[in-house]
C-alpha cells in the first residue's frame, strides 16, 4: 500500500485535483483505499474532495466508461433497460494488459495504427500506471444510431464487439513486431513469458511451401473484451497506482514507443497538453465505419463458431457435471482471487452446455459459499440476467487466454487438454466418448 505522506503530497496539487475532476464529468467515480473500494455510487464535483480523501487514506480514484445523467441513481439491482434510461453514453476504452511493460507498448502503438486506418482521428492514450495503456475513443465519435437502435444502448455489446474486432486485426503483426524486438529469437520470448512453446507458436507456409514458425502473442497478452461490462471502471488520469506508486497519465500517440516510466514518477509529473478522451474537434460519427466493421467481423465470428458447434455436437440437455474439464471443476471448489474473472467462465460455459438459468443460478449460489470472500449476490445475478437478456451463447475465454486460467491459478491440464481449444469443447468431446464407449460395451 501506498505511504500516506507520498498519496497526500500528490494528491495536495490543485493541477491533479482539477484534472481529476474534470475527468469525473457524467461518470460513476470509485475510490481505492489499499486494497478495498469505498461506497459506491460515488461522484466528484469539487477538487478539494480529493485532497479530503486523501486524508482518508484514499490511493487511486476509478470511474465508468459509462457517462450517466445522474450516477447517485445507479444500483446493482437495476435493469438493463433502467440502465439504458440513465445511460447518457459511453467512451471506448481499450484496456492493454501485459507482464512485460515492452510488449504492452508495441501492442498500443498497434492499436492507434489499427483505429486510424479506420478513420479514426479522435483517439487518445494514456499509460496505465503500472504495466499496461488505455487507447480511448470518446462517445462523440460514434453514430447517434446504429441499424436504428440508440448507440448509447448498445454498451457493452458494441465496445466488446471492437475491443474483439480490433484484437484480431492486431493479431498477426502483434506477433511479428515482438520477435523483431526480440531479434527473431523465440528462446528470448519463451524465457521471459514462461510459455509453453506450442501454446504460443503456429506455422504458416511461405512461397516455397516451407512450414514457419510464427508468434502468436495471446496467451501472454491480453486485450480485455470479456470483462467489458456495465459499471465497469477503469483508473483514472493522475491516479495513482497502488503497486507501482506511479501516475495514469495522458501521453502523445507518436511517443508510446520511446515511453518510459519514469517519466509517471509523481516527482516528475507536469500536466500534459495531451487529453485523455478529449472532446474537443471531435468530428461527429467518425467511427461508425469501425462500429459496423466490427459488428459485421464479430457476427461472423459467432456464425463460423455456432457451425462448427453444430457440426461436432448438438446438445439436447443439460451436460453434467462429471464432464467438466480440470479448470471449471477448480473454479466448482472456490478461489481466493479472480472470481469476477471465473464467474464469466461459469456462466458463458454452463449456457453454452445446455444449462437453464435457474440451474446455473443456483450453481453459482453454491459456488460463492466456497469462495475465501463471496462476490455479493445481487452482482451474479445481475450478470446473469444480463447474459438472459442478450438471447445468445457465448463461449468462454480459450485456454489459451492466461488471465483467465492461468492467472487465476486454474489451469491444471489433463492428456484431453491438449487437443481442445475451449473448456466447452472439452466436456462435449468427453460426453461423446463415454456415451460411446457405453454403447460398444452394450
Amino acid at each position: 500500500m501506498l505511504p500516506l505522506n507520498v498519496t497526500l503530497s500528490y494528491y495536495k496539487r490543485r493541477d491533479v485535483q482539477e484534472e481529476i475532476i474534470k475527468a469525473a464529468e457524467n461518470r460513476e467515480v470509485a475510490v481505492r483505499f489499499g486494497d478495498k473500494f469505498g461506497n459506491r455510487p460515488d461522484v466528484l464535483n469539487n477538487p478539494n474532495d480529493i485532497l479530503e480523501l486523501a486524508k482518508q487514506k484514499a490511493t487511486s480514484f476509478h470511474c465508468s466508461e459509462e457517462l450517466w445523467s445522474n450516477a447517485l441513481q445507479l444500483n446493482s439491482n437495476m435493469k438493463k433497460h433502467d440502465l439504458g434510461e440513465l445511460r447518457i453514453g459511453w467512451d471506448l476504452v481499450l484496456d492493454i494488459d501485459c507482464s512485460f511493460y515492452e510488449y504492452s507498448k508495441i501492442a498500443a502503438d498497434l492499436i492507434i495504427k489499427a483505429l486510424k486506418f479506420n478513420d479514426i482521428k479522435s483517439i487518445s492514450c494514456k499509460f496505465s500506471g503500472n504495466k499496461g495503456f488505455h487507447i480511448g475513443i470518446p462517445f462523440e465519435a460514434f453514430p447517434e444510431t446504429v441499424n436504428g437502435e440508440k448507440t448509447k444502448k448498445l454498451f457493452p455489446d458494441a465496445a466488446k464487439r471492437i475491443a474483439f474486432y480490433i484484437k484480431e486485426l492486431i493479431k498477426k503483426p502483434l506477433g511479428e513486431k515482438i520477435m523483431q524486438f526480440e531479434d527473431n529469437n523465440f528462446s528470448k520470448v519463451i524465457e521471459k513469458t514462461k510459455e509453453n512453446p506450442n501454446k504460443i507458436t503456429y506455422h504458416e507456409k511461405n512461397e516455397f511451401g516451407d512450414n514457419i514458425a510464427k508468434l502468436n502473442a495471446e496467451p501472454f497478452l491480453n486485450i480485455d473484451t470479456i470483462l467489458i461490462s456495465s459499471r465497469h471502471l477503469y483508473r483514472m488520469p493522475y491516479s495513482l497506482h497502488e503497486k507501482s506508486g506511479l501516475v495514469s497519465i495522458p501521453l502523445n500517440l507518436e511517443d508510446v514507443l520511446d515511453f518510459k516510466k519514469e517519466y509517471a514518477n509523481p516527482k516528475n509529473i507536469k500536466i500534459s497538453k495531451y487529453k485523455f478522451l478529449d472532446k474537443k474537434n471531435v468530428v461527429k460519427g467518425e467511427a461508425r465505419k469501425l462500429l459496423t466493421q466490427a459488428f459485421d467481423f464479430s457476427l461472423n465470428k459467432e456464425e463460423e463458431i455456432n457451425i462448427e458447434a453444430k457440426r461436432s455436437y448438438e446438445i439436447k440437455d443439460a451436460v453434467p457435471e462429471k464432464f467438466f474439464p480440470p479448470c471449471i471443476k477448480l473454479i466448482s471448489d472456490g478461489l481466493a482471487d479472480g472470481r469476477k474473472r471465473a464467474l464469466f467462465i461459469l456462466i458463458n460455459f454452463l449456457t453454452s452446455l445446455g444449462w437453464g438459468y435457474k440451474e446455473i443460478e443456483d450453481y453459482l449460489k453454491e459456488w460463492n459459499k466456497k469462495n475465501t470472500e463471496q462476490l455479493r449476490e445481487n452482482y451474479f445475478v445481475g450478470q446473469l440476467r444480463y447474459h438472459k437478456a442478450q438471447k445468445k451463447n457465448i463461449l468462454p475465454a480459450n485456454c489459451n487466454n492466461n488471465m483467465y486460467y492461468v492467472d487465476v491459478g486454474i489451469c491444471k491440464p489433463d492428456n484431453l487438454c491438449s487437443k481442445i481449444k475451449n473448456p466447452v469443447s472439452y466436456s462435449i468431446r468427453k460426453s461423446v466418448f463415454l456415451r460411446k464407449e457405453g454403447k460398444k460395451k452394450k
